[in-house]
């Protein structure tokens, strides 16, 4: 088996997959921190983190930190989710020592020189006004924030620019000392790899990292839905649907998957079929399922002509409600087949590969093998879906959110009830 696994003092991971027909490897740090874990007055935090770790270290000089990558013909890169951070890098399998060396450098030995702090928060105040001005963002902004009502999971990642204004080098280091710790901290690889090297490197280089691990987040409670229209002058109008879905250790996760993607997962779900290609009403309309440690959500998301945003949210519940009784084999089997795709594909590229791996001991405890992964995919039934659909719009209100202009936007928010009612009835027969 390729894959293997060893924690060390500290409690962090490390785990790796050798892929021998890759020359280059990606790998990277994933820390167990994101949006949900800051306070009020930290909001936005995690992502200045993430962007400050490049600017510089008591060794390295922001400049430095990129040429010893580029000069080796690498990248590096950097993300923050709602429940994780990630610091990663491609390299030559001659170079790992080297992208190691310089992923523990940005995280215990990050300079945060005030000059360089107030530019990078001039560059995220950019950044939120860009998001400001991109309208599918600023749907699922206001989708969030009805959905995790006053909590952590529904603030943006970016913070505001008030909040990013009070921060400070000491709030960033102590942030960094409360969260990053080795329990909460994976370093995954995968490609052209060794194991106990990579060890080897990571238990010298990581050794400073507190071995107890931090505070976790509080508990995410969804919101009771209802429905929000932001009016703003746009071409077309941005309608969101969303429901409370499961964790990631939910039995019925995979259940629920194979729904999600039936409805509206691909050109073949049946949203894309009636909404678009039999109707000619948007461009694009999909939806998805983003499973947490505590909760879950399921979202939808279309774009359309406002006159036509009221048949869009009835047609939307209308399918829906029926495709929870409707589910045939084949339409079973097809999204089966793709998640199965899409799963062995990713086993192609070494950095989704050194992503899963870190992900499932994240949220597992560790990796979860291919075959398992197929297996439960492969024991997904009609009636398990079904189930899972059922439980899917059971288990809360939908919360809806438009975005555009045109009086049919209220029409079109109310016609989503329709989803709580159709349930109501059915249970009463």
């Amino acid at each position: 088996m390729s894959v293997e696994i060893s924690k060390l003092a500290s409690g962090l991971t490390v785990v790796t997959d050798k892929m021998p027909h890759l020359e280059t490897a990606a790998l990277g740090v994933w820390a167990g921190v994101g949006g949900r874990d800051e306070k009020p007055n930290e909001h936005g935090i995690s992502h200045l983190l993430e962007h400050m770790a490049f600017k510089g270290t008591t060794r390295r000089s922001s400049r430095e930190i990129v040429e010893e990558i580029e000069a080796v013909g690498g990248d590096l890169n950097a993300g923050t989710s709602t429940e994780t951070t990630s610091y990663y890098a491609r390299v030559l399998k001659a170079d790992v020592p080297l992208a190691l060396d310089v992923l523990a450098d940005i995280l215990a030995n990050p300079a945060f020189e005030p000059d360089e702090l107030e530019r990078e928060k001039n560059v995220i105040v950019q950044e939120i006004g860009a998001a400001q001005d991109t309208p599918d963002d600023v749907v699922f902004e206001h989708l969030n924030e009805l959905c995790y009502p006053d909590q952590p999971m529904g603030r943006s990642l970016l913070g505001t620019a008030k909040t990013l204004r009070s921060f400070n080098r000491d709030m960033l280091r102590g942030y960094l000392s409360t969260h990053y710790r080795g329990p909460d901290m994976v370093v995954a690889a995968a490609g052209a790899v060794d194991h106990q090297q990579v060890v080897a490197e990571v238990e010298q280089r990581f050794a400073s990292f507190e071995a107890t691990p931090g505070p976790k987040p509080q508990s995410a409670q969804f919101g009771k839905g209802g429905a929000k229209v932001v009016h703003r002058e746009l071409e077309q109008a941005h309608l969101t649907l969303a429901l409370e879905g499961v964790p990631q250790t939910d039995p019925s996760l995979f259940s629920l998957q194979v729904f999600t993607n039936i409805l509206g997962g691909g050109m073949s779900s049946r949203l894309f079929q009636e909404v678009r290609e039999k109707r000619g009403l948007c461009y694009s309309i999909y939806s998805f399922h983003a499973p947490y440690t505590d909760t879950g959500f399921f979202g939808l998301y279309t774009g359309t002509d406002p006159a036509d945003a009221p048949e869009m949210m009835e047609v939307v519940v209308d399918i829906m409600n029926d495709s929870v009784e409707t589910l045939a084999e084949a339409e079973i089997a097809r999204a089966k087949a793709q998640m199965k795709a899409g799963l062995l594909m990713a086993l192609e590229s070494c950095s989704s590969r050194a992503e899963q791996l870190a992900r499932h001991v994240l949220a597992y405890g560790r990796p979860q093998t291919v075959q398992e992964l197929v297996a439960r995919i492969d024991a997904v039934s009609v009636e398990s879906t079904r189930d899972a659909a059922r439980a899917l719009l059971s288990r809360s209100r939908p919360a809806v959110v438009a975005l555009g202009s045109g009086r049919g936007l209220d029409t079109a928010v109310s016609f989503a009830e329709g989803l709580t009612r159709a349930r109501a009835k059915a249970r009463l027969h």
